[in-house]
């Protein structure tokens, strides 16, 4: 993976009890229209996703958002699901999470509750597994996911996360961050690839 031309992001309906989080989904999503890349996400039009998505839209970014059919009235009002250039409605959770993976060239995880912890760690448990090798990021607003963090260099100590070389995803502390550092990550990839395909053409 190198071209990167959507972004996945993860994060809470709701808008937790710090405001930094709802104001870093807006920034995001502002960034993403800026740089040209379209978000994806799953059409929450609540809280920090529907932070994220008003901010892309906003400054007129592209949006595809993603949701289950018995999730629509929890997470999302058809007004707003309206203003969304794509809305991808599945049969359930499974199939948004594989259609958001697909539509994704990378993922970022904001602060969010139980649902996005289990969306960000499937990511990485499926980069551990070589099925994709995108860009991933804790957004770790306010140190929003430090607990987590630490939880997987304690896993990594005690020799539970094999293929090490695979789950490095990026952390960063500012919204601002976010969408350079996913370039950066890109281009490296891109770098490396190329320096791995040159010593299989030598050989």
């Amino acid at each position: 993976m190198s071209k990167i031309e959507s972004v996945c992001v993860y994060c809470g309906s709701s808008n937790g009890r710090d405001e930094r989080y709802f104001q870093a989904g807006l920034a995001l999503g502002r960034d993403l229209a800026e740089a040209r890349l379209r978000l994806v996400y799953g059409a929450g039009t609540r809280g920090i996703m529907g932070a994220v998505a008003r901010g892309t839209m906003d400054a007129g970014g592209k949006v595809t958002g993603i949701i289950p059919k018995f999730l629509i009235r929890r997470e999302a009002n058809e007004v707003d699901l309206a203003e969304l250039d794509e809305l991808i409605v599945t049969d359930d959770m499974h199939q948004r999470k594989h259609t958001m993976f697909e539509r994704s060239d990378a993922f970022v995880a904001l602060p969010g509750g139980i649902g996005t912890l289990e969306e960000i760690i499937e990511i990485m448990t499926w980069a551990q597994l070589a099925r994709h090798d995108k860009p991933m990021v804790f957004a770790n607003i306010g140190g929003f996911w430090n607990p987590l963090l630490t939880l997987i260099d304690h896993m990594k100590l005690e020799c539970f996360v094999h293929s090490d070389h695979r789950v490095r995803p990026i952390v960063v502390d500012e919204a601002r961050d976010i969408v350079p550092a996913i370039l950066k990550a890109a281009t490296e990839r891109k770098s490396a690839n190329g320096e791995d395909q040159a010593v299989i053409d030598r050989l």
